[in-house]
């Protein structure tokens, strides 16, 4: 079974065309970066899988079932997670409860017991389960980071996004973050990876998609399309040694 299918996703905001027919197909599990320049469509494309956005045209299936138009909720429900940009905990709550939260959502009847257990063994993996008692609002942003890659766990979704994860991370957090992904890999999930960070995305990526202005223009191993000039041209940066390979493959 598919496992993500992503069927020709158009998103416009009036007369900028944000995506346009954008197809992925994800038939098992693999770490795979979503890389492009600002204004590329990779957030526009995230909301859209994640139920923030409804697509214009086409279609989003997640494990055989159509998620697009469905609210976020849902989608989190039926298995894809994701975090943000911009972390926000909840800052009147304490790190626990915070952790709590997404738990007793997907699982409303299951008991405090088994949740907090779940929750303060995902902290300690993370390195911050002597925060547990602290409010959100303490938190520094790094911090803040780690608790929310510890919310999806509790959420234990088959499909994750992660998004920017690594920006504005002290080095020492940046390698928690690390041992997080490998955590995940090992567990068969499909991680999608967002990040300016290429050498992170070079080293932790196995499949490398890149976006320019809402379509996808390389799809494929990353070792690949990490070496493709095009790519090293318009998206890594402009050196000479890139402009020598574009113009030998050129002639």
């Amino acid at each position: 079974m598919t496992l993500l299918d992503v069927k020709n996703v158009s998103k416009n905001f009036g007369g900028l065309q944000a995506l346009l027919d954008v197809s992925i197909h994800i038939t098992q599990s693999q770490l795979i970066g979503l890389i492009g320049p600002n204004g590329a469509g990779k957030t526009t494309l995230v909301n859209v899988l994640d139920g923030v956005y409804k697509p214009n045209r086409g279609q989003v299936w997640l494990k055989g079932k159509r998620i697009d138009g469905l609210p976020p909720y849902q989608v989190a429900r039926a298995g894809l997670g994701r975090t943000f940009q911009v972390t926000r905990a909840f800052r009147r709550m304490t790190v626990l409860e915070n952790m709590l939260i997404p738990a007793f959502a997907m699982h409303p009847t299951s008991g405090k017991q088994t949740h907090s257990e779940k929750a303060m063994s995902i902290l300690e993996f993370l390195t911050i389960e002597h925060l547990a008692n602290d409010y959100g609002r303490s938190l520094s942003g790094g911090q803040q980071k780690l608790l929310e890659l510890g919310r999806l766990l509790m959420l234990d979704p088959e499909v994750i996004i992660l998004d920017e994860p690594f920006a504005g991370v002290h080095p020492k957090l940046q390698e928690t973050i690390y041992a997080y992904i490998e955590k995940v890999r090992s567990e068969d999930k499909v991680i999608i990876l967002i990040s300016h960070d290429m050498e992170s995305i070079f080293t932790l990526s196995e499949r490398l998609i890149v976006l320019n202005f809402g379509q996808i223009i390389a799809d494929g191993d990353s070792n690949e399309v990490k070496r493709d000039p095009l790519v090293i041209a318009a998206y890594l940066g402009k050196d000479d040694e890139a402009e020598e390979e574009v113009d030998a493959r050129g002639q």
